[in-house]
């Protein structure tokens, strides 16, 4: 995929590139641009919590657009991004963008009084380009700092094709047609079919907030959903209660996880990424990861210790989490938005070629990433299953609601309600777990 998306994107930035270059042009006479006023040469930084492989593509998506307006874009990926990019903020060590993975991080960085709102230019490429929704994402006071980027979906169940052909088994439309699956396979094999891991570093209990979201969207309703994201419903009201008993069924259940790593308080010190490779050789029947997990797949080998294969008829292959009642396209989506702290042409520049569905080809060509972008190609995508979610992304249909730890508070969404699901792996009973993530709104 990767020449097909480098032609396309190099034919298609032709006008992306003039609009650049105009607005490079009206800056005639300005010291950000120097005399000449045009942004060729310039240097723009970009930061983010993108690493490997994912970074050295981010940073190919440019090539095409540097190559056309003459703007160098120097990307750097920091595993630590959360925690530092606040501090750089305020300490004046900011980049000229940043790419922000969480909309609750994103208003801490716009309370600081550093961020630049986006650029017209940009704002119009997002009315465009993207739902409603996705606007409303980086919009603080009526005021739009920030283009979305990248997506993915969370709610998906990763399975092995083959084994389910073998056990007699088919994909589930209810969540009690799930639990029923489970019972299944454990009775036919004699092993948990489930694995699980909420281990990240600092960031380590976020894959469990990923499951209690899921289900409180799908138990509840999205109205319940957005209330809770407002703390209008508390974490200790009955809703989410019982969100946490529904996953408690499956990753409570000893008989049920860690599948490949131990028992229930081995999900707390198995790497959120490790799930892939059981799954890919059929050591773990189930687990529940977001989109991205099929870029994980390409580091790990199947059984004839070759990359797997990612496909219904692969190696392996997923569906969207089941509601309680057939047939509701309703999913939980997370990804980054896109904010500057410098307003000079050359950045402006940049976030508007980040905001077109060229960008969004060019990255979604090189693999292992799908965009919101309503008029992107879902077909550059590197496997069938992404193309699968981007379509799914992009259908009007579907019930789509961001990640409500992203939309929390950070004491809450990257604090309390990721330590408590650690804790409550760890044995700490529901309603202490509740009333101590709660309690993060206090903070």
């Amino acid at each position: 995929m990767r020449s097909p998306a480098h032609r396309r994107t190099a034919v298609a930035l032709g006008v992306v590139a003039i609009a650049a270059l105009t607005l490079a042009g009206c800056a005639e006479g300005g010291d950000e641009t120097g005399d000449s006023g045009s942004i060729e040469g310039e240097t723009v930084s970009i930061s983010g919590g993108i690493t490997g492989v994912e970074a050295d593509d981010l940073q190919a998506s440019f090539d095409a657009f540097t190559e056309e307006t003459g703007v160098i874009v120097e990307y750097t990926g920091d595993k630590a991004f959360e925690g530092n990019i606040v501090t750089k903020v305020q300490g004046g060590d900011a980049p000229d963008i940043a790419i922000v993975p969480q909309p609750g991080l994103l208003r801490t960085l716009v309370e600081t009084g550093e961020a630049v709102p986006a650029p017209e230019g940009v704002e119009a490429n997002v009315d465009e380009n993207w739902s409603p929704d996705w606007k409303a994402y980086g919009t603080f006071d009526d005021v739009f700092y920030a283009a979305p980027m990248l997506a993915n979906i969370k709610g998906y169940v990763w399975y092995a094709p083959a084994s389910f052909e073998e056990w007699g088994v088919e994909v589930p439309t209810t969540w009690d047609e799930l639990l029923e699956l489970t019972a299944t396979i454990q009775e036919k094999t004699g092993t948990a079919p489930w694995c699980a891991g909420f281990f990240s570093e600092a960031a380590s209990g976020w894959p469990g907030t990923d499951w209690i979201e899921d289900l409180v969207l799908r138990q509840s309703g999205p109205e319940v959903y957005d209330q809770w994201v407002a703390n209008e419903v508390k974490f200790t009201d009955p809703e989410i209660a019982d969100a946490f008993d529904a996953v408690g069924e499956i990753l409570l259940n000893p008989d049920y996880v860690n599948a490949s790593f131990g028992d229930v308080a081995s999900i707390n010190s198995t790497a959120f990424a490790a799930v892939a490779a059981p799954v890919a050789t059929a050591n773990c029947a189930l687990t529940h990861q977001a989109s991205f997990l099929s870029a994980n797949f390409l580091d790990v080998e199947n059984a004839e210790g070759q990359v797997p294969t990612v496909a219904p008829d692969g190696d392996v292959y997923a569906f969207v989490l089941p509601g309680f009642e057939e047939g509701a396209a309703t999913i939980e989506v997370g990804g980054e938005f896109v904010t500057a702290f410098s307003d000079d042409a050359a950045t402006a520049a940049v976030l508007e070629f980040m905001a077109t569905p060229e960008f969004a080809d060019a990255r979604v060509g090189l693999g292992g990433v799908i965009s919101a972008n309503l008029n992107a190609d879902p077909s550059l995508a590197s496997s069938e299953f992404l193309t699968e979610a981007m379509q799914l992304l992009q259908d009007p249909d579907t019930t789509v609601r961001f990640d409500a730890s992203d939309l929390m508070p950070s004491t809450v969404g990257s604090g309390s309600f990721w330590k408590g699901m650690v804790d409550w792996i760890d044995g700490k009973d529901t309603a202490t777990v509740l009333s101590d993530i709660q309690a993060g709104y206090d903070n």
